[in-house]
């Protein structure tokens, strides 16, 4: 009668540890701080004297040291004065500045986002030429197009009118160029080669595949067009004569030509405060769409 012998056990496998890695440490630059540190306070410190001087009496503008607050804190009673001022023409200066920027860097927007992905994804006759002339196009200072832009606009009626603002803030070459070369790299082709599998038309593509993966682009655009345009100075100054047409950037030039004519001292603070009342709308503007200029959201859309 045959016995069953136990086969020899095993023994247990050892687990490896892990072994401790360093991980290199950055390095550190002192030269690189210090110039760090020296941008940093060169870009704050106009802020900081901005936001101090708005807080300063007329009195204390011209009696207290620059970079330090005065005997009152005035801030809010400039800004009353500010906003009410010649029956509220800073609100109006405000006004066509906010239509100039939604109508025009909005518009730039989108025609760059339809420009640039159409030039991305799409192959034509020509496009190379395309290519060549928006490389142009970006090198082209704006302030070398502004004269021969208002004598067209001369010859058509328009100067004088809010058109003479808008139409040219619709072309922005630098944000095309930039969707375009975002748009190449940021949507995929297989994912639009899924989408027209499935049966999805072009334009239905472009808006529930295509767009969401542009979001940072698109942000980044936006922030650039309407910086440009909420601080565009020579094309109103050229082309606007009415003042109740004017932006807050010619419209705050006119106080400060008037602030410097004799007697016209009294307006010096409500320069001040007007200028500061400017830059908040930018500020905000980019701290809620900071969380939009991200990449990778393109990451899982495929897929596996």
């Amino acid at each position: 009668m045959s016995t069953l012998t136990a086969a020899p056990a095993r023994p247990a496998p050892r687990l490896r540890t892990p072994r401790h890695r360093s991980v290199a440490r950055p390095r550190r630059s002192a030269l690189l701080t210090v110039l760090t540190t020296v941008v940093l306070v060169y870009s704050l410190v106009p802020l900081a004297w901005l936001l101090i001087n708005a807080t300063k009496t007329q009195e204390d503008l011209f009696s207290s040291f620059g970079l330090w607050f005065g005997d009152s804190f005035s801030l809010w009673d400039n800004v009353v004065t500010t906003l009410t001022y010649d029956d509220g023409v800073f609100v109006r200066w405000f006004g066509n500045t906010v239509l100039y920027v939604v109508v025009g860097a909005g518009g730039a927007t989108f025609l760059a986002i339809l420009g640039g992905y159409a030039l991305a994804k799409f192959d034509f006759p020509g496009k190379r030429g395309v290519f060549a002339v928006v490389i142009g196009a970006v090198a082209v200072p704006g302030t070398a197009l502004a004269v021969p832009t208002f004598l067209m606009f001369s010859q058509l009626g328009l100067t004088n009118t809010p058109w003479a603002v808008i139409i040219p803030s619709l072309i922005s070459p630098f944000g095309l160029y930039l969707m375009w070369t975002f748009a190449a790299e940021a949507v995929p082709g297989e994912l639009l080669e899924a989408a027209r599998i499935d049966g999805a038309g072009e334009f239905r593509t472009f808006f529930r595949v295509s767009l969401p993966l542009l979001a940072p682009g698109i942000v980044t655009v936006l922030l650039f067009t309407m910086v440009a345009t909420w601080n565009n100075y020579f094309l109103p100054l050229i082309m606007l004569r009415d003042s109740s047409w004017y932006p807050l950037t010619l419209g705050l030039n006119a106080w400060n030509a008037q602030a410097a004519t004799a007697g016209g001292e009294a307006i010096f603070n409500l320069v001040i405060t007007g200028s500061l009342l400017t830059i908040l709308p930018l500020v905000a503007a980019f701290l809620l769409l900071q969380r939009y200029w991200q990449s990778g959201l393109a990451a899982g859309s495929v897929k596996e």
